[in-house]
């Protein structure tokens, strides 16, 4: 579904663009979330911002965290926000279990799958680009695992590689975070998931439950964590003052090219934007050969 633009540099368009968001929490009756945050006004301000930049993605993926207690009636009102959303773009929706959900009610309300606590887990083949959602809750807990069977399960999909090669979804990412009580609740045996991963055609992991967007690498595989739609860290304090602001909400765009994956944080707040570039701008650059446009947009001003 990538939209074609005209190519100025060395690389081609993106072969697929998912659109990753995290972290909604949302509750029954649309009770503030501590007291003070209105989820579904984020969340609707969040797919407002995604539907300003016209893409037109491959996937819509929600890594986890999608209530704050599991609650049915919370699960609807996010299906009834988000499906409208996903049918205007055109795309899939794709649902990971966080640790504030639970299995049961997420399985009867946003798949209508049966009730039970089994993982909740899936593959989508995004025409070559294979996207695994893993799930790392542990029932009655808040810190995330994958169980023996469920590592075996993902070792089996990937035993093929995919034309496009694959990328993992699930809640706890695998990364270290400066945040001290987010260690308690990290994402446990990280070191089983790097023994299924090596070697395979895993190319990024897309991960939330930190309510903040940060980077790194996994197994050698880049990871990727959107902040929350709900409310977000605020960083400018010590590590240990760190507490939530109802501010810096943002999603992320997946650009997958054949040598790389970019992963752009965008900001959700609206701000007055300056008018200079256009499709008609695009259009003049696009009728000139490429020595002219880099006399026409490249050189200095004498």
């Amino acid at each position: 579904m990538v939209s074609a633009h005209p190519q100025f540099g060395q690389h081609p368009p993106a072969r697929r663009v998912i659109v990753h968001l995290s972290d909604t929490h949302l509750l029954a009756g649309n009770r503030p979330l501590g007291g003070r945050y209105d989820t579904a006004a984020n969340l609707t301000a969040t797919l407002a911002a995604v539907e300003r930049t016209g893409v037109r993605p491959d996937a819509i993926v929600f890594t986890g965290d999608l209530t704050d207690l599991g609650e049915p009636e919370a699960y609807a009102a996010l299906r009834a926000e988000v499906e409208p959303f996903a049918a205007r773009l055109g795309a899939p929706l794709v649902w990971v279990a966080g640790n504030h959900d639970e299995r049961p009610a997420l399985r009867a309300a946003l798949l209508g799958a049966a009730p039970t606590e089994e993982p909740v887990t899936g593959v989508w083949d995004l025409d070559g680009l294979r996207l695994i959602a893993l799930d790392s809750t542990v029932p009655g807990w808040h810190h995330g695992d994958l169980d023996p069977g469920q590592l075996e399960w993902l070792r089996g999909v990937l035993a093929e590689p995919a034309p496009l090669g694959t990328i993992l979804a699930l809640h706890h990412p695998p990364l270290p975070s400066h945040i001290p009580f987010f260690d308690i609740l990290e994402l446990r045996h990280q070191d089983a998931l790097a023994g299924v991963i090596a070697g395979t055609d895993v190319r990024a992991i897309l991960a939330g439950h930190l309510h903040y967007s940060t980077s790194g690498t996994f197994a050698g595989v880049p990871v990727s964590v959107a902040s929350a739609t709900c409310y977000t860290m605020n960083l400018q304090r010590p590590p240990a003052e760190v507490n939530g602001m109802d501010a810096g909400q943002s999603f992320h765009l997946v650009h997958v090219y054949d040598d790389t994956i970019t992963h752009a944080v965008v900001p959700v707040g609206e701000a007055e934007t300056a008018e200079f570039f256009s499709a008609e701008w695009l259009e003049r650059m696009a009728a000139l050969s490429p020595d002219e446009r880099l006399e026409a947009f490249s050189r200095k001003p004498a």
